[in-house]
């Protein structure tokens, strides 16, 4: 059974960075992305990025282009979020899933992301 955990929320002043980690415990099959979602309260959840480890394919959510950054290391096991000038709005619960092609099919428990002003 494949399990995904994130770590690295907090509290950041608007405009500053942080960094988010998804660790994935299980099989990955190559044509499987893990992608970064947000959901803020009474806001349906969006689509930020995903990642392919196989095919090195990132996509971007138009909120978050030129300011976030996914990435993977050599394992592909574990997926980062890098997240920089952040804003207001960015606030909110994120969460890592994996699926076919991008497709979330399982998820992880979430972190959460405040950006103060």
């Amino acid at each position: 059974e494949v399990r995904l955990a994130e770590t690295g929320g907090g509290m950041v002043q608007v405009g500053g960075s942080l960094r988010l980690s998804c660790a994935v415990f299980g099989k990955i099959f190559d044509d499987e992305g893990i992608g970064w979602f947000r959901q803020a309260p009474g806001k349906e959840r969006e689509a930020v990025s995903c990642l392919i480890p196989s095919e090195r394919f990132t996509h971007y959510g138009d909120s978050v282009k030129g300011r976030f950054t996914t990435s993977s290391d050599n394992s592909g096991k574990t997926v980062y979020l890098q997240m920089n000038s952040l804003k207001p709005e960015d606030t909110a619960v994120y969460y890592c899933a994996l699926g076919s092609n991008c497709v979330p099919s399982r998820w992880g428990q979430g972190t959460q992301v405040t950006v103060s002003s």
